[in-house]
């Protein structure tokens, strides 16, 4: 597939999934007890993040235990990992800044990619290699709202996925903007939930985080 179709295959999980909880986890079991929680509550999709020892094996359980969830590998920040993420059977890629080398790499990955971006330079820069589905981030703290209503005059088929600092109480905000396909944030996988297994907050938040979404679109 060429990366035209692999980006068009990116927007439509991003759609699908209107809201990605970011996820960290310790232990297989958190990573089963939280992406059950979340396909429970309504989100079938999560970005799992490359930042513990254990996440490439995670990934993997995740595949062959729960086929319905749609599983991202989150924090790829080398080759190396993107190709353990592929080789573990990630559904599809994001990352949270994208140099050069890695925007080449992901441009001839064989999934769908969501590459990470900060700016309009990075932007224009993915862009220009074929990228039209992008991760804002930390998008609050590089403009939020105003900088995604400001990148879409001068872009707009360029599709954004902004992350960072998105609260429950913000999220339909971001979510009304036109050139927004989907929202990360990880208030439905609170740390202390997950750690603790407490399964039936995780999905309450995620049922809660599904209204959102379908209220924002049918607005």
């Amino acid at each position: 597939m060429s990366i035209a179709q692999h980006q068009h295959r990116a927007e439509q999980l991003l759609h699908a999934a209107g809201i990605l909880p970011v996820v960290t986890v310790h232990t297989l079991d958190q990573a089963c007890g939280v992406a059950a929680a979340l396909l429970e509550g309504g989100l079938p999709a999560i970005e799992l993040t490359l930042r513990t020892p254990i996440a490439i094996e995670a990934l993997a359980m995740l595949k062959r235990e729960l086929p319905d969830v749609a599983v991202g590998a989150g924090t790829v920040l080398t080759v190396e990992q993107m190709q353990q993420a592929i080789d573990a059977g990630a559904d599809f890629l994001v990352t949270p800044g994208t140099p050069p080398h890695m925007a080449e790499a992901l441009a001839a990955a064989p999934l769908p990619v969501v590459p990470g971006a900060a700016s309009p330079t990075e932007l224009l820069a993915l862009m220009a290699r074929g990228f039209r589905v992008c991760k804002l981030f930390p998008a609050s703290a590089v403009g939020g709202l105003s900088m995604i209503r400001g990148v879409g005059g001068p872009m707009p088929e360029l599709k954004l996925c902004p992350t960072g600092g998105i609260t429950e109480a913000t999220a339909a905000d971001y979510l009304k903007q036109p050139n927004v396909v989907c929202i990360g944030g990880s208030w439905m996988v609170n740390d202390a939930w997950v750690r603790g297994g407490e399964w039936d907050k995780i999905k309450a938040s995620a049922s809660a985080a599904a209204a959102i979404v379908r209220q924002a679109r049918a607005g």
